[in-house]
C-alpha cells in the first residue's frame, strides 16, 4: 500500500506560529523533505522532532523526486518544508505534489503560516479579489511581466529582495504611476514586523532614505482598486466643499 506526503507550513516568523497538529504530522513522519536541512534543523529542534531529513531544493528536485516517489510507493510517509511558509508558494514542493498526483499518490496538505496573505490584509487594499505573482523574473520576461501588472485590475501581491526593493518600486512606478497606492510589509511575523503603506511615489521616498531589511511583500492597488479610489476621495472632496 503506498505511503502518504504530507506538504507541512513552517513558521515565516515567530516559532509561535506552528501548529500543533504539523508537529504531531511531523513527528510520525518516515522522512522529513527540507528546502534547507540546517534552516529546517532549528525548528525541529525546538519541537523535539527527531525524524530523519534529506535535502529537497530548487537545485535538486529534478533528481531527487523519483526516489522519493519510490519510498512513497514503498509506503513510507513523508512530510516536506520549505524554509518558511508553505512549500510550493515560491518554494519547491509543485513537483512533488504533481508526481504523486500522477502515481496516484495520496497527498494531504495542513494549513498554516505564508507571508502574502498577512501582508495583503495589513495593506488595507481590496482583498476580496487578488493575484499573487510571487518573485517576478529577474531578466528575460521582466518588462512584459510589468506592462501587465500596470494593466491588472486586481490587488496584487510580489516577493522582492530588500537589495532590489527601491528599483521594483520605481520600476511598478513607471506602469502603475506614482499615485498608485500600495504596501510594503518586512519581516512578517519576526521582531521586526512593519508595514509602510502609502503611493508608490511615497515608499520610492522613504526607502531611498531608509535602507529596507528582511524578507518583502509588496502589495499594490489593482487598476480597477485605484479608479474607485479617485472617484471615493473625488466624491469626499465635493462633499466637504459643499458644506
Amino acid at each position: 500500500m503506498a505511503g502518504k506526503l504530507y506538504i507541512v507550513p513552517t513558521p515565516v516568523g515567530n516559532l509561535s506560529d506552528m501548529s500543533p497538529r504539523a508537529i504531531e504530522v511531523l513527528k510520525n513522519c518516515d522522512l522529513i523533505l527540507a528546502e534547507d536541512t540546517r534552516t529546517s534543523a532549528v525548528v525541529m529542534k525546538h519541537f523535539d522532532i527527531n525524524v530523519p531529513m534529506s535535502s529537497h531544493h530548487k537545485f535538486n528536485e529534478h533528481e531527487t523526486v523519483a526516489p522519493f516517489i519510490e519510498r512513497l510507493k514503498n509506503g513510507e510517509t513523508i512530510g516536506l518544508v520549505s524554509d518558511a511558509g508553505t512549500p510550493a508558494i515560491s518554494d519547491p514542493g509543485f513537483m512533488m505534489t504533481r508526481e504523486c498526483r500522477r502515481e496516484g499518490i495520496e497527498v494531504e496538505t495542513l494549513p498554516g503560516p505564508t507571508a502574502f496573505v498577512p501582508a495583503l490584509v495589513n495593506s488595507g487594499l481590496p482583498c476580496e479579489r487578488f493575484c499573487f505573482e510571487g518573485f517576478l523574473p529577474q531578466k528575460k520576461g521582466r518588462s512584459s511581466r510589468l506592462a501587465e501588472l500596470g494593466d491588472e485590475q486586481r490587488t496584487f501581491i510580489i516577493y522582492e529582495s530588500p537589495l532590489r526593493l527601491v528599483k521594483t518600486l520605481k520600476e511598478l512606478a513607471d506602469v502603475c504611476g506614482q499615485e498608485r497606492e500600495a504596501s510594503v510589509s518586512r519581516e512578517i511575523s519576526k521582531l521586526h514586523d512593519t508595514t509602510h503603506r502609502g503611493t508608490l511615489g511615497e515608499l520610492i521616498s522613504y526607502f531611498e532614505q531608509n535602507n529596507p531589511r528582511g524578507e518583502i511583500v509588496v502589495v499594490v492597488n489593482g487598476k480597477r482598486g485605484e479608479k474607485e479610489r479617485r472617484v471615493h476621495r473625488n466624491k469626499y472632496k465635493t462633499e466637504q466643499s459643499e458644506n
